[in-house]
């Protein structure tokens, strides 16, 4: 804490009655002995007052982070090249791909056509390019899907 004499700030008291609850709760105090020393942190006017009441009290200890949880492994499909659009996981996650394409679709489209039918004639057709080359991709991927570097089949284990 900064010098003794100086006039400490609400902030201050509150943090010293924070420091005494956790003494407390530690079993350092007892119920009494808290209740007096907080009586007397709210009542202090300088940080040398606050400094008295813990001054026979260890000081708080840094809190450690938590250690971040490691990555789930990925299961080894045993296929070299194998892609996450192989197997059941695979045509799960083409048709997720693809449902995203389609909404996307769908929703260009509509706002297309309502500005097109505002303005009286038919605009650019600017949502070809939005989902013409998102559906050029997905088709490429859904097309070479299980198949290695030659262009043959991969046998599944």
């Amino acid at each position: 804490m900064p010098e003794p004499h100086l006039r400490a700030a609400d902030a201050d008291r509150a943090a010293v009655a924070s420091q005494l609850g956790e003494h407390m709760a530690a079993g350092r105090l007892t119920v009494f002995e808290y209740e007096e020393r907080l009586g007397r942190a709210y009542a202090a006017r300088t940080y040398g007052e606050l400094d008295e009441l813990t001054a026979d009290l260890p000081a708080p200890r840094p809190v450690e982070p938590a250690p971040s949880p490691a990555p789930a492994p990925v299961p080894d499909s045993g296929i070299a090249g194998a892609g996450h659009w192989d197997g059941w996981a695979g045509r799960h996650t083409r048709q997720a791909a693809w449902a995203s394409w389609a909404g996307t679709a769908v929703i260009v489209l509509t706002i297309w056509l309502v500005t097109s039918f505002a303005a009286g004639e038919l605009l650019y057709p600017w949502p070809v390019w939005v989902i013409g080359p998102w559906g050029a991709i997905l088709l490429a991927q859904s097309i070479t899907a299980g198949r290695d570097g030659d262009g043959k089949r991969r046998q599944l284990p």
